[in-house]
């Protein structure tokens, strides 16, 4: 059984013209691939399966990300259904010089674990395994759609 921490996975993407929108920030649909990537890696790692989208349950853009700058993104499981991966994700603008940080956004994901046929296959049980992983747990519980 995995623990929370196990699936935490952290990417780095430079913030390139062909990235931005009219604004000359980071245009939206970009983060949201990054999200959705980052998502469904530590979704695999987590259920040890191919995993698709299957829902975009919330996605609050706080702060844009200018050009330039560093966008990390960050995700990491935080609960389990029989077939189904809920994958928290946050992203900051961070300055590549100084690695000044500012958080833009938060997210979560629902991934699907599959198997070759596209058929939906049972994911393991997620364990906490730490003070830590409990702390970013209790977080995306907090504050899922319908709570």
């Amino acid at each position: 059984m995995p623990t929370v921490l196990e699936t935490r996975i952290e990417n780095r993407f430079r913030v390139q013209p062909n990235h931005a929108n009219n604004n000359e920030t980071l245009h939206g649909g970009n983060l949201m691939k990054w999200l959705d990537e980052v998502g469904a890696m530590s979704a695999m790692r987590f259920a040890g399966e191919t995993c698709v989208t299957a829902r975009v349950n919330e996605l609050d853009f706080e702060r844009p990300i200018g050009i330039g700058d560093t966008a990390v993104v960050e995700g990491f499981v935080y609960d389990a259904g029989r077939t189904s991966v809920h994958v928290g994700l946050r992203a900051w603008r961070e300055e590549p010089r100084t690695g000044e940080r500012e958080r833009t956004t938060e997210s979560s994901f629902t991934f699907v674990a599959i198997d070759e046929d596209n058929s939906p296959v049972t994911v393991p049980e997620l364990r906490v395994g730490s003070e830590r992983g409990e702390e970013l747990r209790a977080r995306m519980l907090a504050v899922e759609p319908g709570e």
